[in-house]
């Protein structure tokens, strides 16, 4: 196995869908139980009457994102040079299908077939939310957003939207929403001193247009069982329900993603056996995303942590430090 080659493809998957304002999409696995979609009809957009705050607007653009069918041709800006994509959306039955294919560089496609996503792992209906709603609900409790002066981007009308942060554990971001769709059209990430670290944007969107019909929701995903857990994340990171198990590494590296609903953390957990491989202990950068690398000995040997995402590195360093081996359980 090789550990950077792994953490690289997931940094450069978090930059692809920067401007992705939504919830994670679930993985398209094989449903266990015969039980009814839960669905949302797309065609009801056309009738819903124009957001007037910046929470609305957000929430918009989440069921935007689930809901309209384009392509798209887009830049990202970074620390680490510029790229160029060709992005798109698609439904079939009820399914989404993103694909993002780099343009310059090596040739790197990347695809994602899903439902919308909820909020956090559950074993019951009542405390798994799977609502754009209840997703923008809970990001107004840790940042303040705000509107800002309408702009152009990519031929479109656009209204901003400022994101900050209301503690210094994450970072803020503008956002460009198509005044039309509410699609997103640019995005930037700033670091905790105000700084733009990344800019992504819609360079061409063509035609976008409203799904005629449903897309389903995520079934509802008891967690996965893990002997070890994080004892301290920043508050309102929730364990977000999807499927990170990789038929490359089987069961031999753990991995959980946690999020608020804008900023994201992945957090990996491996063995280090002799003679394989291993992350030298510390911060290393991405991109624009951050790791922070741990090597602890606990009582199943030792073990190689790694902590990622765009977020302040105190944050990441906090989070590795934190881990904590426990009995195998599902509870999270």
């Amino acid at each position: 196995m090789r550990p950077w080659r792994t953490l690289r493809r997931l940094a450069v998957l978090c930059g692809i869908g920067g401007l992705a304002v939504t919830l994670p999409l679930a993985a398209d696995t094989p449903r266990v139980a015969e039980t009814p979609n839960e669905e949302f009809d797309c065609s009801q957009l056309a009738d819903w009457k124009s957001p007037e705050s910046a929470t609305d607007w957000y929430e918009r653009s989440l069921w935007a994102n689930h809901c309209y069918i384009f392509q798209a041709r887009a830049v990202r800006i970074g620390i680490d040079g510029v790229r160029t994509l060709a992005l798109s959306h698609d439904i079939q039955d009820g399914i989404e299908r993103e694909v993002a294919r780099f343009l310059d560089g090596p040739e790197v496609v990347f695809e994602r077939l899903g439902r919308i996503g909820r909020l956090s792992w559950s074993s019951s209906e009542d405390d798994a939310p799977a609502s754009p709603a209840g997703a923008a609900r809970h990001l107004d409790q840790f940042y303040r957003l705000g509107l800002g002066r309408g702009e152009r981007i990519a031929n479109r009308s656009a209204i901003r939207l400022d994101i900050e942060p209301l503690d210094g554990l994450r970072y803020g971001q503008r956002l460009w929403l198509d005044s039309s769709t509410a699609l997103p059209l640019k995005r930037e990430l700033l670091d905790d001193r105000g700084r733009v670290v990344e800019t992504f944007q819609i360079t061409e969107l063509q035609a976008p247009r409203l799904h005629d019909g449903s897309v389903f929701f995520d079934d509802l995903r008891s967690p996965p069982q893990h002997p070890w857990r994080p004892e301290w994340l920043p508050e309102g990171f929730t364990a977000q329900p999807v499927d990170t198990r990789s038929e490359r590494h089987g069961e031999a590296v753990g991995h959980r993603i946690y999020s608020d609903g804008l900023s994201t953390l992945s957090l990996f957990v491996e063995s280090i056996e002799e003679g394989r491989e291993r992350l030298i202990p510390g911060l290393h950068r991405l991109g624009i995303s951050l790791a922070i690398v741990r090597h602890l000995t606990v009582e199943e040997g030792p073990m190689q942590v790694v902590v990622m995402g765009e977020l302040p590195p105190r944050v990441l360093a906090q989070v590795a430090d934190s881990l904590a081996w426990k009995e195998a359980s599902g509870d999270e």
